[in-house]
């Protein structure tokens, strides 16, 4: 293939609906390889019948293999808002700036977004409900160097915290897509982020939302997180992202939708619950 200059570089293999990807950021930063993403029709449906856009991706650990809807958008960044919470709290633990995720930690006072994060709490109840004050301490905890130094270990997005500990996943600098998201999460969910053991298996814990046996009688588990960013423009990205435990078999997924407000914030699993049932990852209800 010949060179071809710009940050981000793509090849669509049209006919077969197959997606080569190569994204990189502007300086600095490793390219991500995407082997092929297939553009599945029924997820295609899922969100045409939902009357969203969007896009979103399934990322099968085993075979390496992307699907979903939205190949284009899927590699394009965007604020990872409340997404931020997962490494957030690996890091948090990692690096001992709190103890446990039963550590209750102070929100600070005054007149909170939502009246349930004005309290103090530990990580179990803060991911829960998204606290926003209590993360932010936790990111103040932390420290900018002890951050930045562990999301380029992660090779998390584009790997920017900038200078403010505690905005910079809310407005920026750092940005990441949802491709990059299921390469994140994949390492999380098989256990291979270069941190101890022990923090991870406590974030999968927290962030552990549903569970069962499939009519094959495997053992999954659902675990995820939400995210929404709402400039004053009314023109927000909403996130839902994780993975499915099925066995020893790791699916990590990420979706991201355009919404306008916050009564929109439940189409978010919604969608993306029934874009894993569609692709067979999700037992069906």
């Amino acid at each position: 293939m010949s060179d071809v200059s710009g940050a981000r570089r793509r090849l669509f293999v049209l006919g077969s609906r197959l997606v080569l990807a190569l994204s990189a950021s502007a300086v600095g930063f490793t390219a991500h390889a995407v082997p092929v993403f297939l553009e599945d029709g029924r997820v295609a449906r899922a969100f045409a019948e939902a009357q969203l856009e969007g896009c979103f991706v399934l990322l099968n650990a085993q075979t390496g293999r992307y699907s979903g809807y939205n190949a284009d958008r899927a590699a394009t960044r965007f604020t990872p808002a409340s997404t931020f919470k997962i490494p957030n709290s690996v890091i948090g633990l990692a690096t001992g700036a709190i103890s446990s995720v039963d550590e209750v930690l102070p929100w600070g006072g005054g007149k909170a977004f939502l009246p349930s994060w004005e309290k103090d709490m530990g990580l179990r109840e803060a991911i829960i409900v998204s606290n926003v004050p209590i993360y932010q301490e936790l990111a103040r905890r932390i420290g900018l160097q002890r951050m930045q130094t562990l999301i380029r270990l992660f090779d998390y997005g584009n790997r920017d915290v900038g200078e403010v500990v505690d905005q910079f996943w809310l407005r920026g600098p750092l940005q990441i897509s949802a491709i990059e998201q299921t390469q994140f999460l994949t390492r999380l969910g098989k256990r291979e982020l270069p941190v101890n053991r022990i923090a991870q298996d406590a974030v999968a814990e927290i962030i552990q939302q549903d569970s069962g046996v499939d009519a094959q009688g495997r053992a999954w588990s659902l675990h995820a997180k939400t995210g929404m960013s709402l400039p004053d423009d009314g023109n927000g990205i909403g996130w839902w992202v994780g993975w499915v435990q099925r066995e020893d078999e790791v699916f990590a997924f990420a979706l991201n939708i355009n919404v306008q407000d916050m009564a929109q914030g439940p189409r978010r699993a919604e969608i993306g619950k029934a874009a894993l049932r569609a692709l067979g990852v999700l037992p069906t209800e």
